[in-house]
């Protein structure tokens, strides 16, 4: 099987022939760092925004190195925004929103163009731009297209909607007092990403990984009342646009989603990812409620194992988590999240070197 065959069979709920591997993200500082375990040939790690086309093109060539050395079964393809410098770490992308930007590179949104309902009348959305937001998946699907599964990451309708609100209590804040003007940026927010990710499909995306985080470790941002109203009805139409091009669809959510997991199931995701451990979303319970119901990705703890464990945790934390949900098919083994700086590159290796090891199916 190649590992685009594992990775569409998992999340066909079959079995291939050994647990698939997959991660959401690798940070640029991440990628070097592993990628050095392979090869010299590398620029120094800084933020993405300061690199040269040349150093850019450097790292996708040095991601696309250990992801072959290693065998990883799928590649996820992001779309690179636009961005309009403002000074001091500060940018602006093409819906509005300025960003400030962290030591590690990572940006947070801190003022959106829309303060009242009055602003929306005068806003106008960005417009999809196949040439430029699907550059980085035709790059892969030129590299790995039939190779390894190809996951598109997008967003639904709750990410850019608090964006644009200048943060996430304004928006929750709206499902209480204003929620028409909630469901206008959720439309908006919808149409965009529908848009966007039929094309990315067409392009050659296998699957599409809708990334909008909606839980906290101890419970979910919003009521599952207020999910079913404002959420729920505007993801199911772009898990309806994904199926009606073939493609799988992935929901990504940090947090503790018990509350509204069966809205997952209901709506038609094939796969749920992450599942982190520190949230309480123990793998071996959800397997055995959603398992028949849904592929599972994730739960290598990346908070402490990852970063800090020893190789031996490491080893243990995957043997348990093949244990726990790997049987009958299913499952792609993740980080309970991304791969982030904090990542002890040798841990990720030790991470796949172990799936290797207790991960085939007789």
């Amino acid at each position: 099987m190649t590992g685009r065959d594992r990775i569409l069979a998992a999340l066909s709920l079959q079995q291939p022939d050994r647990v698939p591997l997959f991660e959401l993200a690798y940070n640029e500082a991440s990628v070097i760092g592993i990628a050095r375990h392979f090869t010299d040939k590398l620029p120094p790690p800084k933020p993405v925004a300061d690199m040269t086309p040349e150093e850019l093109l450097m790292i996708f060539d040095a991601l696309a190195l250990f992801l072959e050395e290693l065998d990883i079964e799928g590649v996820s393809a992001r779309v690179l925004h636009h961005e309009e410098p403002m000074g001091n770490d500060y940018f602006k992308d093409k819906w509005g929103i300025t960003y400030k930007r962290n030591p590690f590179g990572l940006a947070f949104p801190m003022e959106g163009p829309i303060k009242s309902a009055s602003d929306l009348k005068r806003y106008t959305p960005p417009k999809f731009d196949p040439d430029v937001d699907l550059f980085m998946l035709s790059m892969i699907k030129a590299r790995f297209s039939g190779k390894k599964a190809i996951v598109f990451c997008s967003h639904d309708c709750f990410r850019y909607s608090w964006g644009l609100r200048g943060g996430l209590e304004h928006l929750l804040i709206d499902y209480i007092d204003n929620p028409k003007l909630a469901h206008e940026l959720a439309r908006i927010s919808t149409d965009y990403h529908k848009e966007e990710v039929a094309a990315a499909l067409d392009a050659g995306a296998d699957a599409v990984a809708l990334e909008d985080d909606l839980a906290f470790n101890a419970n979910t941002l919003m009521s599952p009342a207020q999910f079913d109203e404002f959420i729920g009805p505007y993801q199911k139409e772009l898990v309806d646009v994904i199926h009606s091009k073939g493609g799988k669809a992935i929901k990504h959510t940090d947090g503790n989603i018990w509350p509204i997991i069966d809205r997952f199931i209901e709506i038609g995701f094939d796969g749920i990812h992450p599942l982190q451990p520190q949230a309480g979303m123990d793998l071996k319970r959800v397997k055995e409620l959603y398992g028949d119901k849904a592929c599972l990705l994730g739960n290598i703890d990346c908070m402490e194992v990852l970063p800090s464990g020893t190789e031996e945790e490491v080893e243990q934390a995957v043997r348990q988590a093949i244990e726990d949900a790997a049987s009958g098919g299913g499952y792609i083994m993740t980080s309970s999240n991304t791969i982030h700086p904090g990542c002890k590159p040798e841990n990720y290796i030790a991470m796949v070197r172990a799936a290797r090891k207790y991960g085939k199916y007789s």
